[in-house]
């Protein structure tokens, strides 16, 4: 490393003759292999801007000009070159940096991101401010072919095409997500890389000046080309084609696996996995998939839905199967939400897979258009709960406090994998309305799984265990951890134990029986404690007329930062110590 060393800015960067930026390249995505071997992130998006992070760092004045990274797999590269390069090992760990752009991180990361095909919008509002207030300064937007097929992404282009904002959207097309691009945007990019004019320009139409397509890995050409743009005001659009991956073969190779691989060898790019612990079940994620399989066999009507995630959710088991029945519509929530009730509208069993954090993208159409009509929409939202490293953008905590409240709906969360299988079951048996099934991100309890279907009665509890004076409440898979800490404490006849399994409806009968045996309620979920299960669970109390105490135990009201997700829930007091303190605590007072 000669360059990288001393590349502690972009004025650093704007240094350097053009004729270095090569080697520079080469530096710069070493450092990011070396890094991640060992630390693991999102490596295929990053190594593929290489050259087009420097270009751009190289001929804009950032921070000033304004740079945008929409969703952010690919912005390491740019944390690296803007002081963060000492830091950028503690990447997504516990109080280190972000795995995504954040505004308190950085004054070059001028909108924090996370989520896809929010940057044009941001890009745009800070195009028309600057405008407004009389600045001078550059906007640019670098935003991935995948990204810019999503309805927000297209409302911005529209508009911007309109205003006339001064603002250059860099389209990085690689043709693929996390998982390969889908849709028609794709073929006519697609056309535009193999050089075919002949079909009109969908961006020109849109008022965009366009440019491309650039190859992004030859520094010369880029440069060129952002100059070329520099000059030009009004809305603006230069079409760059990279590899994902570039530099690592087996990253170029595998672009799904090597989109965030975990550890690997940085020599030869063979992944190093991670054993499991005895006696532990497949993700959550996997007993979906394979279910659902299991079921579509069965039911001729069953069909699945996912936006832009079928690696992420599993559903890649019935895309596999049923080819016809399983459908990735891009990373398009709203319009994924909307599709499975025009497909439920028509006698179809539609099962949507989606992430907790991305379903907030949908939520209108879940209330107008499924809801509202009572519709029977299978949601399968993965990644409930507290999710790791990915951070605030990503933590699954707000869906049972915004879904308990809308009508027609069911929402359940099993405390194991089998129950998971028994839920999806008994989903799609002709039920009246909308079910949401929430589960985890992560590996499950039990290895031996795959057991019979059993219908299960809608919002009926389990009662796993009878005590006299505190009664636990818990959802999910937080539950088994109870059930396993319960016989560590003081007292273990004192606790009485319940899996609520759902927050809406909650079982009524279990708890007229609980106000009447215990004095204390104890509610434990993954969720936001302000409006969820908790919340719910203390509603249905107070109408009940019950005296004792009730104590909820869930996420804070705040956005829980990045690090393992032990380390997380010992934050939230989740953990087992925590739990355990509390539990005793309890008890002794009631003694």
């Amino acid at each position: 490393m000669e360059l990288l060393p001393h590349i502690d800015t972009p004025a650093d960067l704007r240094k350097l003759p053009e004729s270095d930026l090569p080697r520079l390249a080469e530096e710069l995505r070493a450092f990011i292999i070396d890094v991640l071997s060992v630390k693991a992130g999102h490596l295929g998006a990053s190594l593929g801007v290489v050259e087009l992070t420097l270009a751009l760092h190289y001929c804009y004045n950032t921070p000033e000009d304004r740079l945008i990274w929409d969703v952010g797999h690919q912005a390491y590269g740019h944390k690296i070159l803007t002081g963060r390069r000492d830091a950028f090992h503690t990447q997504r760990q516990w109080g280190g940096l972000s795995g995504f752009p954040k505004r308190e991180e950085s004054p070059y990361d001028a909108f924090g991101t996370g989520h896809s095909s929010t940057s044009l919008s941001a890009l745009l509002g800070m195009a028309l401010a600057g405008r407004l207030q009389g600045e001078a300064r550059k906007h640019i937007a670098v935003i991935g072919d995948a990204s810019i097929a999503s309805g927000m992404a297209f409302e911005a282009l529209n508009h911007a095409g309109e205003a006339g904002a001064d603002l250059l959207v860099v389209l990085n097309d690689n043709g693929i997500g996390i998982d390969p691009s889908t849709g028609a945007l794709k073929a006519f990019l697609a056309r535009a890389r193999s050089g075919n004019r002949t079909q009109g320009n969908l961006f020109r139409d849109l008022n965009f000046a366009y440019h491309g397509p650039v190859d992004g890995h030859d520094l010369p050409a880029l440069l060129e080309a952002l100059g070329r743009m520099q000059a030009l005001d009004g809305p603006k659009l230069l079409h760059v084609v990279t590899t994902k991956g570039k530099g690592l073969k087996r990253a170029e190779e595998d672009q799904v696996i090597y989109h965030a691989p975990g550890p690997f060898d940085k020599r030869t790019g063979d992944l190093i996995r991670s054993r499991k612990n005895p006696g532990q079940g497949p993700k959550y994620q996997d007993v979906f998939g394979h279910t659902l399989v299991e079921l579509a066999r069965q039911n001729p009507r069953l069909v699945g839905i996912t936006p832009a995630m079928p690696t992420g959710s599993s559903l890649k088991y019935m895309m596999e199967a049923f080819p016809e029945r399983a459908f990735d519509v891009g990373i398009a929530e709203q319009h994924a939400v909307t599709l499975a009730a025009g497909m439920a509208a028509e006698g179809m069993v539609p099962f949507c897979a989606i992430y907790s954090t991305f379903l907030q993208r949908g939520y209108d159409q879940l209330i107008h258009d499924v809801a509202l009509q009572g519709l029977p929409v299978v949601f399968c939202v993965d990644r409930a709960g507290l999710v790791g490293q990915d951070g605030p953008t990503h933590h699954g905590i707000f869906d049972i406090a915004f879904l308990r409240c809308i009508p027609n709906l069911i929402l359940m969360s099993p405390m194991s994998n089998r129950e998971l299988r028994h839920m999806l079951y008994t989903a799609q048996l002709e039920l009246p309305g909308p079910v949401v099934i929430r589960y985890p991100r992560g590996y499950s309890q039990n290895a031996d799984w795959e057991v019979p279907f059993e219908k299960i009665l809608i919002g009926k509890a389990r009662n796993l265990q009878q005590g006299d004076t505190v009664a636990v409440l818990s959802l999910g898979p937080l539950g088994q951890r109870i059930a396993d800490l319960l016989p560590e404490t003081r007292r273990p006849e004192a606790f009485g134990h319940f899996d609520m399994r759902f927050v809406k409806p909650l079982d009524r009968e279990a708890l007229q029986e609980i106000c009447v045996g215990y004095r204390v309620v104890v509610t434990v979920e993954d969720g936001c404690r302000t409006g969820g299960f908790g919340s719910a669970v203390l509603e249905a109390l107070s109408d009940m007329g019950y005296t004792g105490k009730v104590v909820r135990l869930g996420v804070e009201d705040q956005f829980p930062p990045h690090g393992t997700v032990d380390e997380l829930y010992q934050q939230q007091g989740l953990d087992n110590p925590s739990l355990l303190r509390i539990l005793n605590q309890l008890t002794d007072d009631e003694t």
